[in-house]
């Protein structure tokens, strides 16, 4: 089965909900759609199944333009789950799901075949025990399984659920999304999502929707990146890994947005002794650089996380040329360069000749040094210090210190005194 959506355009009065929407699904693929509040998303599933007639474009189930399909040719091949369902008479919850067979029965009454499929969904959904009970009496979360089972019940090559763990408590969550995620194998599953982490966990690929059209589509790694989260809901996020799916995984950035114009700092680190020292300065309104990082050290991914530019290296490697000369670059964009204690060896050593030529440039250099550094160079650290030491770089013992320094540089930047108060 392959659902084709092929420039969809779709206008409410004369605000335009869908603008010129493309895209495609297979057989055994779990698309999840995602957006702000108003972004299409709903609108979208009501054109897939025709409820709604795109004003342009074509909707294509294997080929067949839905709009030639009768309604029962579509309930058979597509199931649909809305965000609330109203039910207006007392049905008990087996007859509601046993209505999801009504595109199949060719005669007066159901069949043998249609009471054992409905049974199944239930079992599928856990309802049964809900069998004789009438809708109006279920909770939210019970009320979307029964609906969940019911569009089962028909069963749909292509299952359209709008937001089906709204009403639902997270165990309930996982069992639909698990439920969900094993019929994804055979058929064509499209869901609308609002958490970004359930989406990325369950769904192979992902659509970010903003005015109207797809700002994203592709796998849930290219999709859910800080850019374009920033860019569909205008807020700041950090992108982890989870360690069991190796999925990715998404935190609320709680610190204050950077401001662009504001003081830049240069961090030159390794070994974990910039992750302090980075997260301090990401908590106040300063733009952060960084480099040259192994892309295996833990401050590299440090800086990744807080979407810091940070220039990575291949492991066990020494600096290169042109690694170095990035890493000069960005020294010339900033205003003052701090350079932490970390290990030195014959690979690194480029990164502390990279902090004398800052003072070169006449870029202030702020050396942190709480212990004597390894020195892994025959001696060469040693005379680097000198002349570091000789060209007026500042030496400090901590970060803290370091960030109060840093907060006495006019220079190009007025550093606010509001920030100063973020280590305290």
């Amino acid at each position: 089965m392959r659902l084709e959506v092929e420039g969809v355009c779709f206008t409410y009065a004369s605000s335009r909900i869908l603008d010129n929407i493309t895209f495609g699904v297979s057989s055994g693929e779990f698309l999840g759609v995602m957006g702000p509040n108003g972004a299409g998303k709903t609108t979208l599933l009501r054109c897939i199944s025709n409820v709604l007639k795109p004003h342009h474009g074509t909707i294509l189930i294997d080929k067949d333009d839905v709009k030639s399909l009768s309604r029962k040719e579509i309930a058979k091949n597509m199931g649909v789950v809305p965000q609330t369902s109203a039910i207006d008479f007392a049905f008990t919850v087996f007859d509601i799901v046993l209505m999801g067979r009504t595109p199949h029965i060719t005669g007066m009454s159901e069949s043998l075949k249609d009471y054992e499929i409905t049974k199944k969904a239930m079992e599928l959904t856990n309802t049964s025990y809900l069998s004789k009970r009438t809708f109006d009496e279920l909770s939210g979360g019970e009320k979307q399984r029964v609906i969940i089972a019911r569009a089962l019940a028909q069963q749909p090559k292509i299952l359209l659920l709008d937001e089906p763990t709204t009403h639902l408590d997270i165990s309930c969550q996982f069992e639909i999304l698990n439920l969900v995620k094993s019929l994804s194998t055979e058929i064509v599953v499209i869901s609308v999502f609002h958490d970004l982490n359930l989406a990325a966990h369950y769904c192979d690929s992902l659509m970010l929707l903003k005015d109207n059209k797809i700002v994203s589509i592709g796998a849930p790694e290219n999709v859910l990146t800080p850019a374009n989260i920033k860019k569909v809901y205008d807020v700041d996020v950090l992108i982890k890994r989870n360690p069991f799916t190796n999925t990715p995984y998404i935190i609320p950035y709680l610190f204050p947005r950077r401001n662009k114009k504001g003081m830049t700092v240069h961090v030159i680190c390794g070994g974990g002794s910039g992750e302090q020292l980075m997260n301090t300065l990401a908590k106040s309104h300063l733009n952060v650089t960084a480099g040259v990082l192994n892309v295996l050290d833990s401050d590299f991914e440090t800086a990744k996380t807080l979407d810091i530019n940070v220039i990575g290296e291949i492991p066990f490697s020494e600096i290169t040329q042109r690694s170095y000369e990035t890493n000069l670059d960005l020294i010339k964009k900033s205003d003052v360069v701090v350079l932490t204690d970390f290990p030195v060896g014959f690979g690194n050593l480029k990164n502390i000749e990279a902090a004398e030529k800052a003072l070169d440039m006449g870029i202030p250099v702020i050396v942190i040094q709480t212990t004597e550094k390894r020195d892994f160079t025959n001696g060469k650290l040693k005379d680097c210090f000198a002349r570091l030491r000789d060209k007026k770089a500042i030496f400090v013992k901590n970060v803290e210190e370091a960030f109060v320094t840093i907060g006495n540089f006019k220079g190009k930047r007025e550093f606010n005194k509001e920030q100063r108060e973020v280590i305290k």
